[in-house]
């Protein structure tokens, strides 16, 4: 199969107007595909496709889709680059034609971004059927033409990366546990001669002092985990790294303060913050990328058991700070409180944690942008700029004191786990509680609960744990990388 783009053309009963390798096939073909297309109807709109049969013995089924406005840049309403969503948008959908029409591989035009264009085929593409019987064919998408092979396979490493972010999410959790996680994750990285992986067992959480990660732990049979990765990509092994923590609750039950059982299985995604952080890692290492980055991911189960926290139980941090748990389902940010007082251990030019921390960030953005809450304009410069190019963008977030006064105004300890004023600001009060766990003056927290699952918001992926932000932090890794050679 063959998918080739077409932009609108500006006039409304103008010719379509071919990319470069649109017009070399059509030459190839004597015209045919220009004479099809302009007697087909009218023009293609954006991401919609037509389809060829018996065009060319090479290509016997030809998708052609549309890529909407040719010169279309960065959109300063969006904040993203609409050229490069196009580009996704129009590749996935034609390659998942291809896929319906049980082609095994499919030649893809760059459309002038061959980078975009793999990304788009290679996030289109992934579905997770690991436990079914009756599975899609699989389809493997190549470059079609050689032009820009390096910004495809660049592309095709970004989306593989989301991708096993979305492999991790949407398992069962009695398939991915704390310690199978881990193992999934290390045997990513077995092949990478600069990367080290530490798999803390519960004793050594015990010796660090953990105590707070430790009470959520507590409530399971699964004994807790503290992954810890190790990639010296830098040109010296004693540079400052980046750091990332990324929450690792691989079932969130809601604890004793239990979650409504309607919907409740999708908190197997719970673990999207460590998934998408050790995901850019692997991506980092595959890249290449010319930095340290070293990765955190507290991993436990939050159960209800009668071992489990109790509401108005008080739990001590690593930090020695003590903390009033009045709802055991605001627990990702205890086991955050301590790997984050861990992090500040290795000198970090940047510490950048990650979590589904709070149902009130879905209510305020959505699925349309991860929330940041952050100390740093240059850390937020940074990933914003990260996420234009992406698509997979991110909104800053307010982390004022009134919302620290809101969680140090505690009864029986130093914080309480929740606002004193219940549900109001909850992600911002979540934010501010992290706050007390952090001295660095570079650190960002990245709330990802809106962003944790697609419905049909982001085109290019299929229904299901969307893996986002993970190519947002890799391009941000990326720039830092370029920075610190500058």
């Amino acid at each position: 199969g063959l998918v080739l783009g077409v932009y609108s053309s500006e006039k409304e009963d103008g010719a379509a107007q071919f990319t470069s390798a649109g017009d070399a096939f059509d030459r190839l073909v004597s015209g045919k595909l220009r004479t099809l297309l302009s007697l087909c109807g009218p023009p293609l709109k954006k991401g919609k496709t037509r389809i060829f049969h018996g065009l060319h013995q090479d290509f016997p089924s030809v998708v052609v889709v549309g890529l909407g406005k040719k010169n279309a840049g960065i959109n300063e309403q969006e904040n993203w680059n609409e050229g490069k969503e196009n580009i996704r948008t129009a590749v996935a959908v034609g390659c998942r034609q291809i896929q319906d029409l049980e082609i095994p591989c499919v030649e893809v035009d760059p459309c002038g971004d061959a980078q975009a264009a793999a990304e788009g085929a290679v996030l289109g593409l992934h579905e997770y059927n690991e436990l079914k019987q009756k599975k899609k064919p699989v389809v493997t998408p190549q470059l079609h033409g050689s032009a820009e092979s390096e910004a495809w396979q660049k592309g095709v490493t970004y989306a593989e990366g989301q991708n096993l972010a979305r492999y991790l999410m949407e398992a069962p959790a009695n398939y991915i546990t704390p310690i199978k996680f881990a193992e999934h994750i290390e045997q990513k990285l077995r092949s990478f001669s600069n990367v080290k992986v530490h798999i803390r067992p519960e004793s050594w959480i015990t010796t660090q002092e953990m105590g707070a990660f430790l009470s959520v732990a507590k409530g399971s049979a699964e004994p807790p985990i503290f992954l810890e990765i190790h990639y010296l990509g830098g040109a010296n092994t004693d540079d400052s790294p980046l750091v990332f923590v990324g929450k690792g609750v691989t079932f969130d039950s809601g604890g004793i303060s239990l979650k409504p059982s309607s919907g409740m299985d999708a908190m197997r995604a719970d673990m999207g913050g460590a998934a998408t952080v050790c995901s850019a890692i692997v991506t980092a290492a595959a890249l290449n990328l010319p930095l340290n980055i070293i990765g955190l991911a507290p991993l436990c189960e939050n159960m209800p058991s009668g071992k489990a926290n109790k509401p108005g139980d008080v739990v001590r941090a690593k930090n020695g700070k003590t903390i009033q748990v009045d709802n055991t389902d605001a627990e990702g940010r205890l086991l955050l409180a301590d790997a984050l007082c861990y992090a500040h251990n290795f000198n970090a030019r940047a510490i950048v944690n990650a979590a589904t921390l709070t149902g009130a960030m879905d209510v305020a953005l959505g699925s349309a942008a991860t929330g940041v809450f952050t100390n740093s304009s240059w850390l937020w410069t940074h990933l914003y700029e990260a996420s234009i190019l992406t698509g997979d963008r991110v909104w800053r977030m307010p982390l004022f004191e009134h919302y620290t006064k809101q969680v140090t105004d505690c009864p029986l300890a130093d914080v309480s786990n929740i606002g004193k004023y219940s549900r109001a600001g909850g992600a911002c009060t979540a934010a501010a509680f992290l706050k007390e766990f952090v001295t660095a003056s570079h650190w960002a927290h990245l709330d990802i609960a809106g962003v944790m699952s697609n419905k049909d918001e982001v085109p290019y992926l299929r229904k299901g744990m969307a893996g986002r932000p993970t190519r947002t932090l890799v391009e941000f890794a990326a720039r830092l990388s370029k920075d610190s050679h500058n």
